[in-house]
Formats: C-alpha cells, structure tokens, sequence
C-alpha cells in the first residue's frame, strides 16, 4: 500500500513539471476519486481522495484526505489503515499542515508538520525543523497543485529531478515522460500521457523502469492507471470511480 501512495506523489510531481500555471486549476471541491488495487486476479486495497473546504486558524483553506486500505484476503494476512491529510491555501496551492497516520500490521506511525514557507522550513513533531527547498509540498497538497495541465510538447525521453518533502524527508524524484498512449479500464477507453519514475532498484523493483504511469490527456489530468513490475509479481491500479470532477472526462468508449 505504500507503493501506492509514493505512486500518487510522483504522479503530482510529474503534473507539475509540465506546467506551473494554475490559472484554470483542473479540479475543484467535492470532488473524490477511488482506486483500486490488483495482485494478479485479486482485489488487494482501495484508495480513496477527497477535496473540500475547510478553515484553520481563521484562514480559508482546502482540506484534503488520501486514505487507503487493505481489503479481502489481503487485509486479513496484512492489514493495512493509511490516512494523509493536508490543508492548503486555495490561492497559492502550498501546503499550511500536513498529518500522516499509518496502521500497517503491527507498524503505526503518526506524525503533524506545519509549513513555514517564507524560511523554507517545516515543523515536523517527529523530527523538529527541516530546511526545504522553497515552495516545498506535501504529498496531498502536490497532488492539487500540480495536476495541472502537461504540456504535450515536451520531448519523449526528457527526465526531470524534482526535490519533494515526504514521509519526513527530503526525497528526489526522476521522472521519464514516454509519450502518448491508449489505456482501457473498467471505465472506458482513454488516451493518456504516459510517465515511467526512475525508481530505486534492489529493495522491491528489479529495474529502474519498472513504475509506469497514465494519466488522462484532458482537462482533468486524472491518474487513470499505474503499474509495478515487482520482484514477486505485477500490481495494478486502476481508477474505479469519481464523483464533482471540474470536467467531464473524456473516453472514448
């Protein structure tokens, strides 16, 4: 399930790369995508992320949950409870708070960071403060601000290294785009951009190519699908069902 998650932070990192206007933002409150994840022929988890508004301190703000979970045979050999949440300026898209709560069989986890974006620190409850690069996110924030829209012109092949702020770390990232190509779901048919992370080899992933991502080539810059290729097998997870998208999403089913 942590695959899953550190999936959905490269996808917002790849989104904004492309493209740092958020003039028309391609989402809005209300809306909640879920996701579902495959081993092979079973259901393994579902994932879920809701946007809405919200106040903190006084301040308007959006507040939003990445929650995921085991389900079926899998939650009963290895339960797995993973909640993110963040609460970001609607104007400027940076993160205000962040939490982490992770329940993975006998591991837990809990942390809260503040962000302090004029020193570029974050106050983490775990680790106290920690210089970041400016206008650092977290995982939820990123996913928002930088669903923007890509730009198609970009060179297949180009890899770009973007610094990101998770799980209390500073954490690069490199990210291939590989061009445009067709992905059929359980939803319909979508043409989407595809990205491949360059991933870290040896602990779950043989080669460094084995994460791919497709993400819808509309207004909406959905993740649609994402692959591993692992040591013990391919996981698969595919968009199940969304609710208040800004836009229609475009199938051709």
């Amino acid at each position: 399930m942590r695959t899953f998650i550190t999936c959905l932070l490269v996808i917002t990192i790849v989104s904004s790369v492309f493209s740092q206007s958020a003039i028309n933002k391609p989402f809005k409150p209300g809306e909640k995508l879920e996701y579902i994840m495959y081993y092979g022929w079973i259901d393994g988890g579902v994932g879920t992320l809701t946007l809405t508004e919200d106040s903190l301190n006084n301040k308007l703000v959006w507040h939003s949950v990445l929650a995921a979970h085991s389900i079926g045979i899998t939650d009963k050999i290895y339960r797995i409870q993973d909640r993110y949440e963040s609460y970001f300026d609607p104007q400027i898209d940076l993160p205000v708070k962040s939490i982490r709560d992770i329940k993975e069989g006998n591991y837990t986890w809990y942390n809260e960071c503040l962000f302090d974006h004029e020193h570029d620190t974050v106050y983490s409850k775990r680790s106290g403060a920690v210089k970041v690069p400016d206008n650092s996110y977290d995982i939820v924030s990123a996913f928002y601000k930088l669903r923007v829209l890509l730009n198609e012109e970009t060179e297949i092949g180009t890899v770009i290294k973007i610094e990101s702020y998770f799980a209390d770390e500073i954490f690069p990232l490199y990210i291939r785009y590989k061009g445009i190509e067709t992905v059929t779901t359980s939803l319909g048919t979508f043409e989407c951009m595809k990205f491949s992370p360059v991933v870290e080899v040896g602990r779950v992933f043989k080669t460094k190519d084995d994460m791919t991502m497709w993400i819808s080539n509309d207004k909406n810059r959905l993740p649609i699908r994402m692959k591993f290729d692992l040591f013990v097998g391919s996981l698969k997870v595919d968009l199940k069902q969304f609710e208040k998208l800004k836009y229609p999403l475009s199938s051709k089913k």
